[in-house]
Formats: C-alpha cells, sequence, structure tokens
C-alpha cells in the first residue's frame, strides 16, 4: 500500500476508518472495539482496529483496470491431473472430497488500487459479503457469495455453499446435493466442538441462491455457543473453511498442501467482529495484490463422482465474470 493511502475496510455499509493497530495475535480482540479480520487458509490473523465506523456505501473512487493477461498455476492437463489423483485418494478411503483450486494472477503497476476494482465489482457482480480491507501490507476486495460464520450474541450460523451451475443450466446432480449434505455435516461437526450439545440445527437445506451469471446450493447451520469462549476459541476450530477444504477436513488439508502452493488470503476468511457480534466471509472471490502482481483463486469441490473436465470448466466458470470486470471487459 503506497504511503499515505488512508487504511480503511468495507462490507455489508460498516465503513471503517481511523486504524488504530494491527495484530497477529487473535487473543488481543477487545470487547469494545470495531475489528476488520483477515485469516489465512493456513490459519494466520490479521486483526486490524478502527476507530470510526459509519453505515455508509462504497465511497466512490475510478475504477482501475488490469490491462495485462491473467496467468494460472496449473494449466487444464495438471489441473485434471490434480482432479484424478484426488479421486484416487478417495478410492483408496484417505479422503471422501477435497476441494482443489488454482490461482491466477496478472501484473499491475505498483501503484494499482484495488479500490477502483472493488467499486466496479460492486456495480457489475454484487455480492452479499463483499469487502474491501486495505492496510499497511494488506489489500483485498472480494466479491464473496459466502458466510463462513455469523455471530449474534449467544446463536452463531454457517452457510456452506456446495453447488454452481451456470444461471439458467440444467438442474443440480446427485453429485451437488451429495457433496452439499457431506459438508453440512462436516460444518455440523464443527460447530458442535463450539457449541452447547443439542443445539445445532439446519434450518435450511440446499436452498438455490441466484448470484450473477452462477445459481449455487447453500445451505444454513446454525447453534448456540458454550459459555465465555474467546475469539479465538470460537474460530480456531472452525478453520480452514469446511466448503473449501474438504471431508474428512485434516486429510483434505494435507492433500490440498501435496499439490497446492499455499493458498493464503484465498479460501480463509474476511469480515469484522464487534463486541458479541461478527461477520466473516470465506474468501472466495477475491483479489489480492502482492507488490505488482494481481491474484484471484478459483475451485472446486472434488468427489468421486466429478468429471475431471466438467471441475476445470467449473473453475473457469467461477473466475469468468469477476475477471473480466477486473479486465475492463465487463463495464
Amino acid at each position: 500500500m503506497n504511503a499515505g493511502v488512508e487504511p480503511i475496510f468495507w462490507m455489508g455499509k460498516r465503513y471503517a476508518r481511523g486504524l488504530q493497530r494491527v495484530t497477529h495475535d487473535p487473543s488481543e480482540i477487545t470487547n469494545d472495539g470495531f475489528w476488520a479480520i483477515s485469516i489465512s487458509f493456513e490459519g494466520e490473523w490479521t486483526c486490524a482496529n478502527f476507530a470510526q465506523v459509519v453505515e455508509s456505501e462504497f465511497p466512490p473512487v475510478q475504477s482501475e483496470f488490469v490491462t495485462s493477461q491473467f496467468h494460472s498455476t496449473m494449466d487444464n492437463r495438471t489441473y485434471i491431473s490434480y482432479v484424478k489423483a484426488i479421486q484416487e485418494d478417495i478410492s483408496n478411503g484417505w479422503v471422501y472430497q477435497v476441494n482443489a483450486c488454482r490461482v491466477l494472477s496478472a501484473s499491475v503497476d505498483i501503484d494499482f488500487s484495488l479500490a477502483g476494482l472493488f467499486a466496479s465489482i460492486l456495480q457489475n457482480n454484487p455480492a452479499p459479503y463483499a469487502s474491501y480491507l486495505r492496510i499497511p501490507g494488506l489489500e483485498l476486495a472480494s466479491a464473496s457469495p459466502e458466510l463462513f460464520l455469523r455471530r449474534n450474541g449467544n446463536t452463531v450460523t454457517s452457510s456452506p455453499i456446495k453447488g454452481t451451475r451456470r444461471t439458467g443450466g440444467a438442474e443440480f446432480g446427485s453429485k451437488d446435493t451429495a457433496e452439499n449434505v457431506m459438508i453440512v455435516d462436516l460444518i455440523r461437526n464443527d460447530l458442535g466442538q463450539i457449541c452447547k450439545d443439542g443445539s445445532i440445527d439446519v434450518p435450511r437445506l440446499l436452498g438455490v441462491e441466484h448470484h450473477p451469471g452462477i445459481d449455487h446450493l447453500v445451505s444454513d447451520v446454525t447453534g448456540e455457543l458454550k459459555e465465555n469462549l474467546t475469539w479465538r476459541e470460537i474460530i480456531e476450530p472452525l478453520l480452514a473453511p469446511g466448503s473449501v477444504s474438504g471431508a474428512p477436513k485434516s486429510s483434505a488439508v494435507r492433500i490440498i498442501a501435496e499439490h497446492e502452493q499455499q493458498r493464503g488470503i484465498y479460501c480463509g476468511a474476511i469480515g469484522w467482529i464487534e463486541g458479541d457480534a461478527c461477520e466473516l466471509a470465506v474468501a472466495i472471490r477475491t483479489f489480492w495484490k502482492e507488490k505488482d502482481i494481481i491474484k484471484f483463486g478459483t475451485g472446486a469441490g472434488i468427489t468421486w463422482e466429478s468429471d475431471a473436465q466438467s471441475e476445470w470448466e467449473e473453475t473457469e466458470l467461477k473466475a469468468d465474470r469477476l475477471i473480466k470486470i477486473a479486465s475492463g471487459i465487463i463495464t
């Protein structure tokens, strides 16, 4: 981030300014402050405390576009090989499902700001958990459609997405529904570590949500928190997000580490914490900047039923609209 550029956070009309401090230790989160949160897929926290929070639209900013070509960490052949390796692990009984991802990157000017791209995202790809964070050493712009964790007092909710189709496409198939139910069970188990016995519920199963160019299958899992848990104790048992890791989670994360580079911000969590409330999104459909490189991740859930080429095409579908927005093709 350039010197003199104001640190800000925006999500759901919560506009935070006046950065007071940044910490990587979640035990330092205080109950009387507003905190913007970014947690990497690997579990590293970045917590930014802001002094002022107001309800506001995202401040006007001129759009900036990426003029160089995006390149993927995996080509079609490599990704298909990755899918088949996962299926071999499934056949050997090591895992049931793994979210296989790749990262697209393009060169930009060192002064390129994601704020302009985020403004274009809000206009052309509105998302329920869209967010923007700019602090020293970190800038990201997210069009996430997925709720990782919402807390309101002692009630918590997680809404995993599993199942993707092009808008107006064929009905969701057995692979999509089975995968969603599998991840719902994983989330129920995760929440069971931090919630009171008997309080876990699934008020929505296999709901269809419509997003720009894409439909998703989404379920809601809720619970009532155990008493006197810290934010670290609430969130860390849920990491990495189940919908973007796999089941069993420990096996899926191991397989991901064998085949992918560190994901970092991608597939972690983004959002805010204030008092006894929070709203954190899964960090998908998210751009982030590393010096003069802009990055964007895309992935698909792999099961025994998966067709490797179709899963590649799903990663293309998930990236297509947002990469076009970033490139100024959709304005």
